[in-house]
């Protein structure tokens, strides 16, 4: 028995992580170029006894986790049928009862199906998480449930929550408005399960759009707060420099009140860290834009079908009319969005397949554990959209050594200085939040450049708020040729409860014509 395995007092305790080999070493150095000699590489293996040690106190010490504090079923997976469950919207259906009272006490509410609620399982859409239950819930479905909210299920989303359109989900999400479109994605299930009336209220995420279009698609509320606003502890992430956890509802009451629930410090996720009082979003919300300065983007209208221009247009006589003044404005780094997202997707990528730092943070090890070893053994379950992610990441990181990433990195200041710059002139930016209406579902034959085009295509205008960290919203403006239209308002960082003002004055003003 070897004594590198015994602690001290010479008792045999199984260790936590094994001593590499000389041959693992040997092949180790050589990759790395270090050419070392096989006697120094055994005094660097006599070295890492230390960290063998260290690595075992760590593994026998207990971590803090996110709580589960109300009583919960499993559940069962819906049939997918018209009666049970309609535009295939849920991945799960369950339910979880949260306090006597509250701010939510009677509402419904969806989780996206990549958000952790212990218990229920977690599918992320496709067959990589297939098995996996999460012993611990997010942050945002305990806040919930603390707020008297009731969990009627998990949304179904798009596969490992890395498309904008609704086809990679193990049945496509399909559009109240139209079944044979596009509900967007990746909240997919939580878009169409809002306007199909099965639920009140939903939580989802968005990395790059995956609120924004769905809401805009499904002509219902999408919000993404400011960076930070919301933890994002317990959830699936992309990279956590793109991530944020925000509502989705049919009015901008509901968003507003339910952002209200869902913002502040959980203990672990440092971006939240901030000594901003929680506001009362849903009060703030009525003040109305008497006195604002609104700004049309020029540049998030370019390429845009001529009908969504026009409907998104039409809501500057609506603000004029509430008191607002408009003007159109320029921001011409607004094109670079989708460029610097392209390169910084490189980071989803080295996160995804290798690990690491999501800085000071809740690190769903669960999550990870089980995501890493399902990629090892079957890679090719992985849909189309990451199987792209992983080619160009793993192209980059072997020939290009992230420079690109890092440059692209240091870029979203630019741009978010940029965006500063606009909203000194202007309160908000409006914009079409999607370029175009929702498109028809792709068929079987459709080629593999033309399907990854679909997945990203329609985020042109949204993924730069995510760049960024401002506040956006999309809210339905109207309708053409029967498919809603959203107009996305974008404000300045932590004045969440503007672009909300501006969302609900534009509701009101579309009610009341």
């Amino acid at each position: 028995m070897s004594t590198e395995n015994k602690e001290d007092t010479g008792s045999y305790v199984s260790p936590a992580i094994n001593l590499p080999t000389l041959d693992q070493l040997k092949t180790i150095s050589k990759d790395l170029g270090f050419q070392l000699t096989d006697e120094e590489l055994l005094q660097h293996r006599e070295h890492m006894k230390g960290a063998q040690k260290a690595y075992q106190r760590v593994s026998e010490l207990v971590e803090p986790t996110l709580e589960v504090k109300y009583p919960r079923t499993p559940g069962h997976r819906p049939k997918n049928d018209k009666n049970d469950n309609p535009n295939n919207a849920w991945a799960w259906r369950t339910d979880i009862q949260g306090a006597k009272e509250g701010k939510l006490y009677g509402r419904t509410v969806a989780i996206k199906d990549s958000i952790a609620v212990a218990g229920v399982p977690m599918s992320n859409g496709g067959k990589i998480f297939q098995g996996y239950v999460p012993e611990f819930d997010a942050t945002c479905v305990t806040r919930v449930l603390d707020a008297g909210g009731r969990i009627t299920g998990k949304s179904q989303c798009e596969d490992m929550t890395f498309s904008a359109n609704s086809f990679t989900s193990p049945f496509p999400v399909t559009n109240p408005a139209d079944p044979t479109r596009s509900s967007g994605g990746s909240c997919s299930g939580s878009g169409a399960l809002l306007a199909n009336g099965q639920v009140d209220l939903a939580v989802g995420a968005d990395t790059a759009g995956s609120i924004r279009v769905p809401a805009s698609w499904c002509g219902i509320v999408g919000f993404k707060p400011t960076y930070g606003l919301v933890p994002c502890s317990g959830a699936c992430f992309l990279d956590p420099t793109l991530d944020h956890i925000g509502p989705m509802a049919r009015t901008v009451d509901d968003c507003a009140l339910l952002l209200e629930v869902l913002v502040g410090y959980d203990g672990f996720d440092s971006t939240t860290l901030s000594d901003r009082p929680v506001q009362e979003y849903s009060r703030l919300v009525t003040k109305g834009v008497a006195g604002l300065k609104v700004g049309f983007l020029k540049e998030g209208f370019e390429g845009c079908e001529s009908d969504v221009e026009q409907v998104v247009k039409t809501t500057a006589d609506m603000l004029r009319n509430a008191g607002a003044t408009v003007e159109d404005i320029s921001l011409p780094m607004h094109k670079d969005a989708m460029p610097l997202f392209h390169a910084l997707t490189e980071g989803i990528y080295i996160q995804s397949f290798y690990g690491g730092s999501m800085g000071k943070s809740f690190y769903p090890n669960s999550i990870t554990d089980h995501y890493r070893k399902a990629i090892k053994t079957r890679p090719f379950d992985l849909p189309i959209t990451r199987q792209a992610n992983a080619l160009w990441g793993e192209f980059t990181k072997r020939f290009y050594d992230g420079k690109f990433y890092g440059k692209a990195q240091n870029l979203c200041k630019a741009l978010t200085d940029e965006y500063n710059r606009a909203l000194e002139k202007v309160d908000v930016l409006i914009m079409p939040t999607c370029n175009y209406k929702a498109p028809k579902l792709p068929e079987s034959s459709i080629g593999i450049d033309e399907l990854l085009s679909e997945g990203i295509s329609m985020v042109k205008n949204t993924v730069a708020a995510n760049i960024t960290g401002h506040p956006a919203i999309s809210i339905n403006v109207g309708y053409s040729e029967g498919l809603p239209v959203g107009a996305l308002i974008t404000g300045r960082h932590h004045e969440d409860a503007i672009v909300l003002r501006v969302a609900k004055s534009l509701e009101s003003g579309l009610r009341s014509s």
